[in-house]
């Protein structure tokens, strides 16, 4: 059975016509689809919109490719001697055009998926949960490109491995297809724990490979930035990027830092607040050079910035203190991420803070603490943070940011970082 979509060729408001073709049951038809696109955004080779993630284009696409498989499904559940005439075919695509949210049976791989996704809802984040829907949909494509119904029971390696040359195919990350097949497994896993049996057991799936290199700053680069003098209009990013190498947070979450939040715990400094995405509440030491900023601001915080400026700002800081190596990052070209080498700061964004104090600190202050400090967890750990043990660990962190930073005041008046080049080699540079 061959499916060929096309475009209206005269009309100036562009309908979307299917050819069917289906050699055993003497099937060559046309049909005019009430489907609408302007002909620059369609793709003839593939036979869909170019951009399938705009949204109006997305339903377009969702709409060909669920032709496709209840199509074949109707055809396939018609006897092989039955004639299959113009206008019978006519009606299911037109009934197929007319629904609005597509029903999928009971024992269907999607109709699993949005079961589980609903359910789970009320217990994750949002990112999370718009992590699943991205999840769904690369599987709804992915039976759009099958032109077949994926179901729980029948899931097996063969599969997987058609879905990993579908997303070669389609170029998607690495990180992209081995996260939805380890959803995947997620899903038959639950199945299985439902009583449905499934091939969970039989499948062997490596984890993703992480292709993009993490984007941090060195403790000299924020010593650069530190020292850099900008103009007015750039010294709240600057503030800004500064306080988030050193508290590293979410920019959800220091854009939202204010004077009224700091607390004092027994002579230290710290900030108390609730983290945006995770919900946890945070007691976190401020560090010298977050006081430091602070007390530069009429002792208040900087007054925030939208995460566009912000973006936009930290690039223009990051140029002046000349960060311009070559890194290779993914950038975004269409719809697709592409790796290529740039300089530093045209790739420097909102997180690069959250990374940098993670980097920076790891190896030389207790993993714990700083998992304290950025609210990371795993499933064997879940942290407390208001509680005489945390108040240990908090005021623990704190005495390393201050004995950090009186070490490297001790070689001169000025501020001074210590910069580990590898475990037997200590540098010294200034803050």
């Amino acid at each position: 059975m061959t499916f060929f979509f096309f475009l209206t060729k005269n009309n100036t408001g562009k309908n979307i016509n299917l050819k069917l073709i289906d050699e055993n049951k003497k099937i060559d038809f046309i049909f005019r689809l009430p489907l609408y696109i302007d002909e620059k955004e369609w793709d003839k080779e593939k036979q869909r919109p170019k951009n399938i993630y705009l949204k109006n284009h997305k339903k377009i696409n969702n709409k060909l490719d669920e032709l496709k498989i209840s199509l074949t499904e109707y055809l396939k559940s018609k006897a092989t001697k039955t004639t299959i005439t113009q206008r019978s075919l006519s009606k299911q695509v037109q009934k197929i055009c007319s629904i609005k949210k597509n029903c999928y049976s009971e024992n269907c791989l999607l109709n699993l998926i949005d079961y589980y996704i609903t359910i789970k809802k009320g217990l994750i984040c949002n990112s999370t949960y718009k992590r699943y829907k991205v999840f769904f949909n690369l599987i709804q494509r992915f039976e759009g490109h099958l032109t077949e119904r994926l179901y729980t029971q029948e899931t097996d390696m063969q599969i997987i491995n058609q879905f990993l040359s579908f997303g070669k195919k389609e170029e998607y990350s690495e990180n992209t297809i081995y996260r939805t097949i380890h959803f995947i497994k997620t899903i038959l896993n639950f199945a299985e724990r439902r009583g449905i049996p499934t091939h969970v057991r039989e499948l062997e799936i490596r984890r993703e490979r992480q292709q993009k290199e993490i984007l941090t700053l060195s403790e000299q680069e924020i010593l650069k930035i530190k020292h850099t003098k900008v103009p007015k209009d750039l010294q709240r990013a600057k503030d800004w990027l500064l306080i988030s190498c050193y508290t590293g947070q979410r920019v959800s979450d220091f854009m939202r830092f204010s004077a009224d939040k700091i607390t004092k715990v027994d002579n230290c400094e710290c900030l108390f607040f609730t983290q945006q995405k995770t919900k946890k509440e945070i007691l976190l030491p401020l560090h010298p050079t977050v006081l430091n900023v602070i007390r530069g601001n009429n002792h208040s915080f900087p007054k925030p910035m939208s995460l566009t400026h912000y973006n936009e700002d930290i690039k223009k800081v990051a140029q002046m203190a000349d960060l311009t190596q070559l890194v290779k990052v993914g950038k975004r070209e269409g719809y697709r991420t592409k790796y290529k080498e740039i300089q530093k700061w045209t790739a420097l964004t909102s997180h690069v803070g959250r990374r940098s104090f993670a980097t920076n600190f790891y190896g030389r202050i207790p993993t714990a603490l700083l998992m304290e400090a950025t609210g990371h967890s795993t499933e064997q750990m879940f942290l407390q943070y208001i509680n005489p043990i945390n108040k240990e660990r908090i005021l623990s962190l704190s005495n390393y940011f201050d004995k950090m930073y009186k070490d490297r005041n001790s070689e001169n008046h000025n501020e001074q970082f210590f910069i580990t080049s590898n475990y037997k080699t200590n540098k010294y540079c200034n803050l």
